[in-house]
């Protein structure tokens, strides 16, 4: 991890983050749209995206709190995850397992590890020194 000043709040709010990921991929869409019918036709045209771009949102957030010599640490945390997701989703009646979505979450990563390799990564550190000079 970077040298943060606020190194445990960034672990609360990383554990926070994956928590919620977890708990989005395995919620069943039925809770949220009142058709079957539409649920079903929106999720199977938009899942591999949401899987790309989650897993993405994930690389670009541990990006900003570890040193660049770490990203492959990042990239096999991650994969972990996304198998325990599917995993997860194996378990539940109403989600299904899919190795589209392994392949959309490594698409996420190794996009999300680039752009993080091209300047975005090391954001902690960028955002505490800003905000240390607001308070």
């Amino acid at each position: 991890m970077l040298p943060l000043r606020y190194a445990r709040s960034w672990r609360v709010i990383s554990a926070l983050l994956l928590i919620f990921a977890l708990v989005a991929a395995v919620a069943a869409v039925f809770w949220f749209i009142d058709s079957r019918a539409t649920a079903l036709s929106w999720v199977s045209n938009v899942d591999k995206w949401l899987h790309a771009v989650a897993f993405f949102t994930l690389a670009v957030w541990f990006a900003g709190l570890m040193a660049k010599r770490s990203y492959w640490l990042i990239a096999a945390g991650l994969m972990m995850f996304g198998f325990l997701v599917e995993f997860v989703q194996l378990q539940t009646s109403y989600r299904t397992a899919d190795w589209g979505d392994i392949a959309a979450n490594t698409v996420g990563i190794i996009v999300g590890l680039t752009v993080a390799a091209a300047g975005l990564g090391g954001w902690g550190l960028r955002f505490e020194d800003w905000y240390s000079r607001r308070v």
